[in-house]
């Protein structure tokens, strides 16, 4: 793949000496999780595993990175019911400074829109200028939160970043395009929305979550950020498991050949 090293400048004037990155992460079911559905609704209590949404820990890590690197500040900020607080928790286990819950009991009674205005306000509310986030999160896959909180605070979005860095005069993501590798020079105010990276995940030891359990989240709700949240235009109607797969088949004996490949053939459509 060519790595098309474009020099695209954008945003404002970027102060080049401080840092304060707000990272949003999403506390989802577990990728191990078993989802069941009640009625016409996934049957949260019954999930028995969650986690930071993949993407956006990739989004975490990038920060860490920078605080490591570039001495950086990291808040955690998230959106949801009680439970995600212990996202949060998770967090500051590895490493984020600062922690912030947006609470709302049921994140389905909110269409996209309103997510991202509670966001962006919880961003704005801490001073934070630079944002990272996961390009989609992994219970919706939606992709839309990165570029519509940037539309409202008014910054750059780059999508896809697979890389980050800093210097004085800003920074500089690599994100990888249907024309190949593609490195972009932006300022603050950004957002920046991560896919999977080449780093390797940092994890809690004991310390940290021994600290993280002491470290104080500053909640907030949609009153407390000025946030009108009546009035979503998209509710989901219901939700349905996927369809059953068809049992397996199994052939034994040479006999057989001309049966599997039929079926390979116009069934399964891989020949």
């Amino acid at each position: 793949m060519p790595n098309l090293d474009r020099g695209h400048s954008i945003g404002q004037d970027y102060p080049g000496v401080e840092m304060d990155i707000a990272v949003l992460i999403k506390y989802v079911p577990d990728s191990t999780a078993k989802i069941t559905v009640s009625g016409d609704r996934v049957n949260e209590s019954a999930v028995s595993k969650w986690s930071i949404s993949p993407f956006d820990e990739y989004a975490l890590e990038a920060a860490l990175s920078m605080k490591e690197s570039a001495g950086a500040s990291v808040t955690a900020i998230t959106c949801g019911p009680s439970r995600s607080e212990k996202g949060l928790r998770d967090a500051a286990a590895v490493g984020a400074d600062a922690l912030v819950h947006v609470a709302v009991d049921d994140l389905t009674s909110l269409d996209s829109t309103k997510m991202q205005a509670l966001l962006a306000a919880a961003v704005q509310n801490t001073g934070a200028s630079i944002v990272f986030c996961g390009k989609q999160a992994a219970d919706t896959n939606a992709g839309s939160t990165g570029p519509g909180v940037a539309e409202l605070m008014g910054a750059a979005c780059i999508t896809g970043v697979t890389e980050v860095g800093a210097d004085d005069s800003g920074l500089s993501a690599l994100r990888t395009t249907s024309g190949g590798a593609e490195r972009v020079t932006l300022s603050a105010p950004c957002v920046l929305t991560f896919d999977k990276t080449e780093s390797e995940l940092r994890r809690p030891n004991v310390k940290g979550i021994m600290m993280a359990k002491k470290k104080a989240i500053d909640s907030h709700d949609a009153a407390s950020l000025g946030v009108d949240v009546s009035g979503s235009t998209a509710n989901i109607a219901s939700h349905a498991p996927p369809a059953e797969k068809a049992p397996g088949q199994m052939f034994e004996g040479a006999s057989n050949v001309d049966d599997v490949v039929q079926k390979l053939r116009n069934e399964a459509k891989v020949l």
